[in-house]
């Protein structure tokens, strides 16, 4: 009997071989200057092409949306025609591939910003975090808040990039509305101070998920769209006295627009599955589509949830850096090689793809 994890799921019109997705990961290898993925890249997402949905790392909408060193964006030609050539390389070998569209806000310094300036965020406030600048981890710099008539230039980007994302050849695309970056800081108290229309209630603090998800949806057919969201997780300082009330309206909004998936970080990003089952089970009632469960599954507890029908498919992020053949890894129970931290972030093809298949280890 093959279990429910390896069977396929529709997304819209698109139909998906299995239920394991690849998770966004950032590895920090874009070109230095242009921010442009290149041949590595096009090898290691066709490496990964067996997966359900490839969910690329995050990749900035614009140049004032970056705030790690060497990662890629979709803003410019030269990066749509360098992301045709990873679509084309995973479509070949018969995989589906979204993009992850990012702007990080306030977790940024002013060295990766345009023309030095202060990263932009809904509040001026500080986070108490840190970003990677190519030479090491430094403070990340302290935001100005964003006026409100900039909010129309910022949808723009996000319509831009969503259009970007389709001219390159993707099958759908991700919204970033968790970690602490810029849709999440929006979401949140700790992050948000405005006394304008996107600051205040949970009403107010969710117009601007609303409003990407409209630019995002006139672009792309709704199905083919997702969000990320980490409703209990505090990643890059955000926190909110009433998380439920919050996620409540943020899924409710992303079943409003006829949204294809979510995918939820289940407890802490990188960190533990503290969530309450219960919780998430609550949230959940108030989105019908495709609900990808996120962060520290292993193989038992992914069979598990998806035979239970607590989640319709599960995204792995670590354990597909090691192994390029995680689908067929875990449908064989074989065993799975381990990644080497030293090279998850910068760097060349050591870490990134040359760890073997279990065809190349058998071999």
């Amino acid at each position: 009997m093959t279990e429910k994890l390896f069977t396929p799921i529709d997304l819209g019109d698109l139909t998906l071989p299995n239920r394991v997705f690849m998770s966004p990961l950032t590895r920090n290898r874009a070109t230095d200057g242009d921010n442009l993925p290149h041949e590595l890249h096009q090898e290691y997402y066709a490496q990964r092409a067996g997966a359900g949905l490839i969910i690329t790392e995050a990749t900035q909408i614009s140049p004032e949306g970056k705030g790690y060193a060497w990662t890629p964006g979709i803003h410019s030609d030269a990066q749509v025609a360098a992301w045709k050539k990873v679509t084309d390389a995973v479509h070949r070998k018969g995989g589906h591939i979204a993009m992850q569209l990012w702007h990080v806000g306030r977790i940024s310094h002013t060295s990766m910003q345009p023309d030095g300036q202060d990263p932009v965020a809904p509040s001026a406030i500080a986070a108490n975090a840190k970003t990677y600048d190519g030479k090491g981890f430094v403070e990340t710099s302290k935001p100005r808040a964003l006026e409100t008539e900039e909010i129309l230039r910022l949808l723009q980007d996000y319509r831009k990039a969503a259009e970007n994302a389709k001219k390159a050849g993707f099958d759908a695309v991700e919204i970033h509305g968790a970690n602490g970056y810029l849709i999440d800081q929006f979401l949140r108290e700790s992050s948000n101070r405005r006394t304008d229309q996107y600051g205040g209630s949970v009403e107010n603090r969710t117009r601007l998920l609303k409003e990407v998800i409209e630019v995002v949806t006139s672009v792309w057919e709704p199905k083919r769209v997702g969000v990320r969201f980490g409703p209990f997780s505090n990643a890059n300082d955000v926190s909110d006295s009433d998380p439920m009330a919050l996620f409540s309206k943020a899924y409710s909004i992303a079943e409003e627009a006829g949204l294809g998936f979510l995918d939820i970080i289940e407890g802490q990003t990188g960190g533990p599955r503290d969530a309450d089952d219960e919780k998430l089970a609550e949230l959940r009632k108030h989105f019908t589509g495709v609900y990808v469960a996120n962060n520290g599954f292993d193989r038992a507890l992914a069979i598990k949830r998806v035979e239970s029908g607590k989640a319709d498919a599960i995204a792995f992020g670590r354990p597909f850096i090691g192994n390029p053949d995680l689908v067929t890894r875990l449908e064989k129970n074989a065993p799975l090689n381990e990644s080497n931290k030293e090279t998850w972030y910068g760097g060349g093809a050591e870490g990134y793809t040359d760890y073997p298949t279990l065809e190349e280890e058998r071999a």
